[in-house]
């Protein structure tokens, strides 16, 4: 990957996650079909991910496949799958290279069992990924994520392993899907749309929002900084009056 030198002055944030939105409307707007915008939204998260590295963010979360998504027509989400099928076959040898850890969010139980073992298989192989995590939401949803989180926590309550009273932030949160990952710094969504679309719900909660009118198939380096860039315009004060800290 092809190192780029940056404008930006100030850290950059330690998490970044994208709602990649848009691949439709491009599409549709140069008379392709969708798949194309698909294939075209592949290329931008391999820029994006190039980005994250050069400008040394550690975290990078990606919402590929909602939950919600499975209500889309079989056709498109056949397409998607093969992209994440010839996604997770070419790539690995590349997160080795640049030593990028792969995890993967979201109900596995859904996807074609190709899928599922290939991404158990690049979890494991790519572990050792010590300079950017890179999570991928795939059949995901946030409040799946914390329904799964409390049934988790009632199981350990109800076989005696928890005490209601032991309960707090910091144990729901290690029962979420993203234990172990801080919850993100800034999060950006690509296309103009402002809302959250059921994407980290619960780890959301302090993080800075950065709406892009882009599509993400025209998504790279320079709309990442420039995110970046407004996130250090924001007073991140975590509920705290102004002036207070």
């Amino acid at each position: 990957m092809k190192v780029v030198p940056s404008d930006l002055t100030g850290p950059v944030p330690v998490h970044v996650a994208i709602i990649m939105d848009g691949n439709g409307r491009w599409a549709k707007a140069r008379g392709l079909p969708r798949t194309a915008g698909h294939r075209a939204g592949a290329q931008s998260v391999r820029r994006t991910v190039a980005a994250a590295i050069e400008l040394g963010i550690s975290y990078l979360t990606l919402y590929g496949f909602s939950s919600e998504n499975w209500k889309r027509p079989f056709a498109e989400i056949d397409d998607l799958m093969g992209l994440l099928r010839r996604h997770l076959q070419g790539e690995i040898a590349e997160f080795h290279k640049e030593r990028i850890r792969l995890r993967v969010i979201g109900d596995r139980e859904r996807l074609p069992q190709d899928i599922a073992r290939l991404i158990t298989e690049a979890e494991i192989s790519t572990a050792g990924g010590d300079r950017l995590t890179l999570t991928m939401a795939i059949s995901y949803g946030g409040r799946q994520d914390i329904v799964l989180a409390a049934r988790h926590l009632a199981e350990a309550v109800a076989a005696g392993r928890l005490t209601p009273d032991k309960i707090d932030e910091e144990i729901f949160g290690g029962s979420l899907s993203t234990d172990g990952i801080p919850d993100p710094d800034l999060m950006i969504r690509t296309s103009g749309e402002q809302r959250i679309s059921n994407f980290l719900l619960w780890q959301s909660a302090y993080s800075e929002f950065v709406f892009a009118k882009k599509h993400w198939p025209d998504f790279g380096k320079d709309d990442l900084e420039d995110a970046i860039k407004e996130f250090h315009l924001r007073d991140r004060r975590y509920g705290a009056a102004a002036g207070s800290g």
